[in-house]
């Protein structure tokens, strides 16, 4: 027999069942809370409740009791201990549609819980405080709520399980309106499950810590940011997940504020993230401007403006449509010269007022800003095949130059030098086969993406055209053969860049000695495919 904690009178489960359900209300984001728990009394719903959650919902007046006034036991071990026990867990797993269960239930004085609302302590956030102490965090480590929630959406048929306070309006509508379908509770039940997966990845990857070692069981945590209009074609359903970290937030397009414009593609994020990452190895005003995930143009300058001129003039018929990324903040005379070109997307630190006002006049440009102070640390890069995931640490480490070895002859001069440090930092965003040409510290010419190498040295060369004389090259993995060189030699390459390693590099040797052009091996490769 149980004490009713709304009335104090005695009931059996065959005089309970028809008087009222129970609902267990648990959560730390206690968003819109009073307001379903109003619902559900007024629905004619009896609700228990823990701690926080308890207190919240007894100051405004709502009817609630304590877990402990079915459990029969008090909170123990600072909390560790309250709804860890048979009534409530009980409660959560029966099945009322077996006779077993009914009367195990009815034997032991449990009552049935039918509704559970509950979501995690916040451990994600808990923990990107540098200075917190790992016995501070693994208190944030919750037992109970998972507990609670998975025994609920295991046993959804006759459990409706509530982890987002966005789904309380529309639950208060299906029970005013009779019942939670089970269409409806098998959905809630699956985010239930996604919801404490999650905060388990995340768990796992702060234990995990600084481990470079890849884990035999890979889990990992990302919340929807949104869902977009397609994927790369009209007919392909599309979202994007923000990674949840329990580092620092990291600097990308995902985490970025849109300010303006059109809802932002599949395609728009792929280019965005490319032109972002194309800027990441350079400290000077530096801009990008990216086609199809290539850039097809990058310059460092200055000033933002002329570097914006010399980015553009690396490829400006396929600049036209691009995706722009700067890593400064874009002032009034950069944001003119932007204006005269259609562009999709401009992503940057900032925008001065002025930059902002005349940018936003064109309706449809999207105006993205980076917090730059974001800066997480190394994670792995995960890449779907059919049935899996490739996965590996990013290629984002900079290049020690005094590893550089010059192979030639002939020295490179100061100037080239400097030119062929700038074409490997942008070879290492160019996808593979990828051939850079640069002069003055901007891109005259890029070849990518081609089976071969010599194909990808003709197609730099043509963007180049006369520019190419007097450029520099950058390849991101050696030259097979001398051809691919000897092909940029003829139309005025001065200095190349490479990482060597060819059984033929005697020969590509020969052919830069034969030219009189200067040639550095790097000795590491960064194939981006």
């Amino acid at each position: 027999m149980l004490v009713s904690p709304q009335n104090g009178s005695l009931f059996s489960w065959t005089e309970r069942k028809p008087f009222r359900m129970r609902a267990l209300l648990s959560v730390y984001d206690k968003t819109g809370i009073e307001d379903f728990a109003r619902g559900l009394v007024d629905l004619g719903w009896e609700l228990i409740s823990t701690g926080g959650t308890f207190s919240a919902l007894e100051k405004a007046g709502i009817p609630v009791a304590p877990v402990s006034s079915v459990t029969e036991f008090p909170e123990i071990l600072d909390g560790r201990v309250k709804t860890l026990h048979p009534r409530i867990h009980g409660g959560l797993l029966a099945r009322m549609d077996l006779p077993e269960h009914r009367e195990a239930l009815d034997e032991h004085g449990i009552v049935p819980i039918s509704l559970v609302a509950s979501n995690l302590y916040p451990f994600e956030a808990t923990v990107r405080d540098p200075d917190i102490s790992l016995i501070d965090a693994t208190e944030q480590i919750d037992i109970g709520g998972p507990a609670m929630i998975r025994a609920s959406a295991k046993n959804f048929a006759h459990v409706i399980v509530v982890v987002s306070p966005s789904e309380y309006g529309q639950i208060l509508t299906d029970l005013g309106e009779g019942e939670v379908g089970q269409d409806r509770r098998r959905a809630l039940a699956s985010r239930a499950f996604a919801h404490v997966s999650a905060y388990d990845a995340i768990v796992s990857e702060y234990l995990r810590g600084d481990s470079t070692e890849f884990p035999a069981e890979l889990t990992f945590a990302a919340r929807r940011t949104q869902t977009l209009r397609y994927g790369e074609n009209p007919h392909q359903r599309a979202a994007a997940y923000r990674g949840l970290s329990t580092g620092v937030e990291i600097a990308g397009v995902l985490n970025a504020t849109q300010l303006h414009g059109k809802e932002l593609s599949y395609n728009n994020l792929l280019d965005a993230d490319a032109a972002w990452g194309s800027l990441r190895q350079f400290d000077t005003p530096t801009v990008s401007v990216v086609k199809h995930t290539i850039p097809c143009g990058l310059a460092t300058r200055v000033t933002l403006s002329e570097a914006f001129d010399l980015a553009v003039a690396g490829d400006p018929v396929s600049a036209f449509g691009g995706i722009v990324a700067l890593n400064r903040e874009v002032d009034l005379e950069t944001a003119k010269r932007i204006g005269d070109i259609f562009f999709e997307v401009i992503i940057a630190p900032g925008f001065s007022d002025e930059a902002f006002d005349m940018l936003g006049r064109k309706k449809s440009l999207r105006l993205l800003k980076i917090d730059l102070s974001a800066v997480g640390r190394e994670r792995m890069t995960i890449r779907a095949i059919e049935g899996g995931l490739l996965v590996q640490n990013p290629d984002t480490n900079a290049d020690d130059f005094t590893d550089w070895k010059v192979v030639t002859d002939r020295q490179p001069s100061e100037t080239e030098r400097t030119d062929l440090e700038f074409a490997w930092n942008v070879c290492r965003a160019v996808k593979s086969n990828a051939i850079v040409f640069a002069q003055g510290l901007a891109v005259t010419g890029v070849g990518s993406g081609q089976p071969n190498r010599l194909e990808s040295v003709r197609i730099a060369a043509s963007k180049a055209g006369d520019r190419a004389a007097g450029s520099v090259l950058a390849s991101d993995a050696f030259f097979p053969f001398a051809d691919g060189l000897e092909a940029a030699i003829r139309v005025g390459i001065t200095a190349a860049i490479q990482p060597g390693g060819s059984v033929r590099d005697d020969e590509v040797i020969a052919a830069a000695n034969k030219a009189d052009i200067a040639m550095i091996f790097t000795g590491r490769r960064h194939f981006l495919h």
